[in-house]
């Protein structure tokens, strides 16, 4: 004890010795983080606690994780690791100078840790300073740092490596080429000079000469004037950089970049694109409101002259003074660059019971059987993320005016407003192509995505996600014979189209678009927005309707013949989660969103889609496979390659026997020559050593036939299997052009195994022909609209919660931008009488839910 009273008074001095013999037994335990390791040094494993917190952060000097106060003994007990890297950040008020303001801001020395600033403090009214310490277990023996002279050279070169490691966050994306750009010098003290001038929304032209494009505008003048010539004869006149060299006016922004999430800013002093933080506010004073700007085809953006017209302002209620929420259930999620789409899902995710019961509910117990790296662990990242939204620990109001002062002149301890799901982000998207960048993604695949992780990590007896699954009874039905067959599939989302023919102000819609015509040809400022009005019971009305099936062929005629099909609910969930198919392509193959108005009712009954099975005077298709089948008219690299391999259906024998030759089963080898299209043995030998393991190894060759196309339209070779597996023989087909096998599934699975869409998947993803095969396991559900998971043939089925067909909402998410891939997600939700804005790391209440705009609606079951 009288060892540990010198470490923890911070007075007393130790000598070198002493230090060296308190660490010897911990010696072998300490590691010099090497190229590769990930220090967790920002973050706790277990919970949303950094340096900034109360008690700071242990980093393990073996593992390298991070732990907050309330879970470094768990790691103690269950590890045994002793010695940790304790780090905190203080925040202090400046002291004022002597005319009464702060001092100047200076590089503080003392600041080395990698995280990032509080954004609830004023950078000009405060400091930091890091502190960092050794820690060593059980008797919290503390030893302060630097302390270079005093411990052994292994433990000094083990803490400089791990304070100057960098954030695992900040690896760069392997299909993301642009540099992190940095807050300009000149953003916080620009001085904009008030001359009266006002940018029009369109119609810039630049003052010097004629361009119309490449237009940059001054934010200190309000110039606009055309940028940079280039090698190819694009850009301009230059006209931007002489401007600044006559004036020194160093801020530009780029006319036609302008949304409500930022705009491109260049500055010609620092001569790089750089971030404007206070962007808005010099926008504004040129008349340019962020929240009403948004992309045009040709560049230019539209600024709607009606208040609360645009879908950016109407969703995100702005105009509307709305009261902060804080507390248990309203902690707002940090947006990590286009995250917006994860944090409106998970916000709708934990805000069902059987979510929160099975992770914050079992918190404690998933915490204690997480393996020894919980950053890998899906049930800890879920839990962790359950409890940060849900324990008001990170929701905290800010404190009253008059306390503030007399805390500030002692030590201001930062408020918790929210969290940062860094850790969660890079667990869930590891390995997915899309999810993983940091690009704009659609929140239903994630959803989807989501559920599919959930799915494979059961975290009791009763897996949450089973409160959104339902069986599908699907009827298909040849037109000639009337014969029909009936399946079931397990889905999770009721996918409506948007019912166009049904709007009821055709008329409106039709004059906006003669008037939006003329007004873009003009180059004048387009028309009020008008909407169209689609009415509920008509998309629900085209979700129940008969649709044609393509290339259906009838078992009971032996041919092709003309096929519908009609959906029905064999069981209905204890949640509905209802996607309006907004997004379509347009002719150019670019994603496009309907901006439709859609009056989604707080009650739903859909008891009247209830499945009904075979009925009496019903009679069933034969079960007989197709044949297969040569097109007459085979065109294009599809046809040519599903062409030859059919041809090469007479199986190289010479190969056979040189495999057999080899000691393999003669039936193997003819399956290994057959599935690798005759390419030669040794393509062949690959096949049989990646296949022998199976349990159908050595079985007789059959020849798979042309199968039926499925539902959605995408053509199958063959049957799917129920592991959802793509078809091997369509496997085949693209190893056969001289891809890897992993690349060719993961291709085929996000194309619903449609073959020549899996062909331009790859051309399109050039980056991904290296993925390794643990990449395929995150492909399953997420591309697959409906999910178009068949259901378990074993004796129990799939887990279902059937009940009565009768709903009440809570909850939706909503998109604003023109295509999944840009754009901006926000979630309300309804808690505790009243309906909630959550948008990003704000959340409020809602005065004006825009229930008709929203993309992804959240129901649940009316008890009976």
């Amino acid at each position: 004890m009288e060892r540990a009273a010198l470490f923890r008074g911070g007075d007393a001095q130790m000598a070198a010795g002493d230090l060296g013999e308190l660490l010897v037994p911990y010696m072998p335990t300490i590691r010099v983080p090497k190229s590769g390791d990930r220090v967790y040094k920002t973050e706790c494993a277990f919970s949303y606690d950094s340096p900034d917190s109360e008690g700071g952060l242990y980093v393990c000097m073996n593992t390298f994780l991070g732990f907050g106060r309330e879970h470094i003994e768990r790691h103690y007990r269950k590890t045994g690791q002793c010695v940790y890297l304790h780090l905190k950040r203080h925040v202090t008020e400046k002291v004022p100078g002597a005319s009464g303001g702060a001092l100047p801001r200076r590089r503080n020395a003392k600041l080395f840790l990698d995280l990032e600033t509080n954004s609830d403090l004023n950078s000009d009214d405060f400091e930091y300073e890091d502190e960092a310490k050794l820690v060593i277990f059980p008797d919290h023996y503390e030893i302060s740092l630097p302390n270079i002279e005093e411990l052994p050279a292994l433990v000094t070169i083990a803490c400089d490596a791990l304070l100057s490691a960098k954030s695992p966050y900040r690896k760069q994306e392997p299909d993301s080429w642009e540099e992190e750009l940095q807050a300009s010098k000149h953003a916080k003290t620009l001085v904009q000079l008030d001359n009266g001038v006002r940018i029009p929304p369109s119609g810039w032209k630049c003052s010097k000469c004629d361009l119309r494009e490449n237009l940059w505008l001054n934010l200190t003048d309000g110039s606009v004037l055309c940028g940079k010539w280039f090698f190819d004869g694009s850009g301009g006149n230059g006209h931007a950089v002489e401007h600044y060299k006559e004036t020194g006016y160093p801020l530009a922004v780029k006319l036609g970049t302008i949304t409500p999430d930022g705009a491109d800013v260049y500055s010609f002093d620092e001569e790089e694109p750089v971030l404007d933080p206070h962007i808005a506010k010099h926008l504004a004073h040129f008349g340019i409101d962020m929240l009403q700007m948004q992309v045009t085809e040709n560049g230019l953006r539209d600024n709607d002259i009606k208040p609360r017209v645009s879908e950016w302002e109407v969703i995100q209620e702005a105009g509307v003074k709305l009261k902060p929420m804080y507390g248990p259930g309203y902690t707002g999620m940090k947006n990590l660059g286009n995250s917006c789409y994860l944090n409106a899902v998970m916000q709708a995710i934990f805000s069902i019971p059987e979510f929160q019961r099975a992770y914050v509910g079992n918190l404690s117990r998933i915490f204690d059987y997480s393996p020894l790296d919980p950053t890998q662990d899906f049930n800890t990242q879920m839990a962790k993320l359950g409890h940060g939204l849900l324990s008001g620990q990170y929701s905290k109001p800010p404190m009253k005016s008059e306390l503030i002062e007399q805390v500030m002149k002692e030590e201001h301890k930062p408020q918790h407003n929210g969290i940062s799901p860094r850790m969660f982000k890079a667990f869930i998207s590891k390995g997915h192509p899309e999810f993983s960048s940091n690009r704009q993604q659609d929140a239903q695949e994630f959803f989807l995505h989501l559920i599919n992780l959930v799915e494979r990590n059961p975290v009791g007896s009763e897996n949450p996600s089973d409160v959104f699954r339902f069986l599908v009874e699907e009827r298909t039905q040849c037109c000639q014979s009337r014969k029909v067959r009936y399946t079931e599939r397990v889905d999770y989302i009721m996918q409506l189209p948007v019912a166009m023919e049904a709007a009821t102000n055709k008329d409106e819609l039709i004059a906006y678009e003669l008037k939006r015509r003329e007004a873009e040809a003009a180059r004048r400022p387009p028309p009020e927005l008008v909407r169209a009005k689609i009415p509920f019971s008509a998309c629900l009305q085209a979700f129940s309707e008969p649709s044609n099936v393509e290339d259906f062929w009838s078992s009971a005629l032996q041919a092709k013949s003309a096929g519908v099909k009609t959906s029905r609910f064999a069981s209905f969930p204890e949640y509905l989660v209802v996607q309006i198919k907004k997004f379509t392509f347009g002719l150019d193959w670019i994603p496009k969103k309907l901006d439709v108005s859609v009056d989604m009712p707080d009650f739903l009954d859909i008891s009247h889609l209830r499945a009904r099975g075979l009925q009496p005077g019903e009679e069933e298709l034969p079960d007989i496979a197709p044949p297969i089948v040569i097109p007459d008219d085979p065109k294009g690299i599809y046809w040519l390659t599903v062409l030859s391999f059919l041809v090469a259906l007479d199986i190289d024998e010479s190969s056979v026997m040189q495999l057999a030759e080899m000691g393999f089963p003669l039936e193997a080898c003819r399956k290994a020559v057959y599935y690798t299209g005759n390419l030669g043995a040794e393509v062949a030998f690959n096949w049989i050593i990646a296949h022998m393991e199976e349990p159908d190894f050595a079985e007789p060759l059959v020849i798979p036939a042309f199968g039926e196309v499925a539902s959605s339209g995408a053509a199958a070779l063959g049957a799917v299997g129920l592991d959802n597996q793509p078809p091997e023989e369509m496997v085949a087909i693209i190893i056969s052009m001289g891809f890897q096998r992993n690349l060719a599934i993961q291709a085929l699975k996000a194309t619903n195994n449609n073959l020549e869409r899996a062909l331009e998947w790859i051309f399109s993803h050039p980056d991904l022909e290296e993925e390794s095969e643990p990449a395929l396991d995150m492909m399953d559900m997420e591309n697959n609209a409906n999910a178009n998971i068949l259901a378990d043939t074993g004796s129990e089925g799939p887990r279902i919660k059937d009940g009565p067909g009768r709903y009440e909402l809570f909850g939706f998410i909503s998109h604003m931008g023109t295509s999944t891939m840009s754009g901006h997600y926000v979630c309300h939700l309804k808690k505790e009488g009243r309906w909630v804005i959550y948008n990003d790391l704000r959340v409020c209440a809602s005065e004006r839910p825009p229930k008709d705009l929203g993309y992804i609606y959240f129901y649940h079951r009316i008890p009976s």
